[in-house]
């Protein structure tokens, strides 16, 4: 019989879209050095990465992510044609199912919650049982981009805009730690990824460009050179990002973890997600970083 002596950790994973790629680095840094993650709460990209790092199948997803090109990620994005988003993401969640297939939560190794929003009744729900998929593609919402996903009769969206760091659920933990990864951290201006990160990913602005050019041929006429889309982006994007990180702030402040690793919220944009490498090297080097300071009460 051989005894575990790995400190035993609940992890929290917030949302920040291509930012969340540092959930991987962090994930690494801790199976590394003498952690065990025996718990996963997340929301938006922290689901996502969560989910598959619970199922395990972090580095078939890893590989394939690192694969990916701006002409890969266009041809993932299935329009939806209706007023509640631009993408549907059913082949998005088609490549996941091929990667991880679709266990249902309560079987995995690795207790694990999925965050959303119901947006009708305005409340937190907690996805703790049933498939995997559609509880990261719930918790992945976000809104002007994903369409909402319909689940049990409640309409749900990304699990940020109520909660980007979702610690209650592991309130009940029996964990030595309890470690949190927030997406909206301080702007570091020093930070230097081995790529620029974009303002405007090339393939949102080749998805800018597509939609312009169907309005084009029903015959509305743009009335700026820059593809309509961007508008709606850069608004969106900039107002979601600054509620989350209000919200993550007052969170952290009313439920301090043990330890939190702040990622700076000018490492990429939210919808950059080809800085891979750059984004899971910044985790991991930030793991390490908070990981061996004193704990709050060491």
């Amino acid at each position: 019989m051989t005894t575990d002596n790995r400190k035993s950790v609940s992890l929290i994973l917030g949302s920040g879209g291509g930012r969340g790629l540092a959930h991987i680095g962090v994930i690494r840094w801790l199976e590394e050095n003498g952690y065990r993650i025996d718990s996963i709460s997340g929301c938006s990209m922290g689901a996502l990465v969560g989910g598959v790092y619970a199922a395990g199948k972090l580095d078939a997803f890893e590989n394939w992510f690192k694969q990916l090109t701006q002409t890969d990620i266009l041809a993932l994005l299935d329009l939806a044609w209706d007023r509640t988003g631009l993408i549907k993401g059913d082949k998005l969640f088609s490549v996941l199912k091929e990667m991880i297939g679709n266990p249902d939560i309560e079987s995995l190794p690795i207790k694990f919650t999925a965050v959303a929003t119901d947006i009708e009744h305005e409340k937190e729900v907690w996805l703790q049982s049933g498939s995997l998929l559609e509880a990261i593609r719930a918790s992945i919402a976000l809104p002007m981009i994903f369409t909402p996903h319909q689940h049990h009769g409640m309409t749900l969206i990304d699990g940020g805009v109520l909660n980007p760091v979702p610690i209650a659920p592991t309130f009940g933990d029996r964990t030595d730690l309890t470690i949190a990864v927030n997406l909206g951290g301080k702007a570091d201006k020093t930070l230097q990824l081995s790529e620029p990160a974009e303002t405007r990913p090339a393939w949102l602005e080749s998805l800018g460009e597509l939609l312009s050019d169907i309005k084009s041929h029903f015959g509305t006429q743009e009335t700026s050179e820059t593809p309509f889309v961007w508008d709606v982006y850069e608004i969106s994007n900039q107002a979601f990002d600054s509620m989350q990180n209000s919200i993550a702030r007052s969170k952290l402040a009313a439920y301090p973890p043990d330890v939190v690793i702040d990622i700076p919220r000018n490492a990429c944009g939210m919808l950059e997600f080809t800085l891979v490498s750059p984004m899971i090297q910044l985790g991991y080097d930030l793991a390490g970083r908070y990981l061996n300071a004193p704990l709050k009460n060491g």
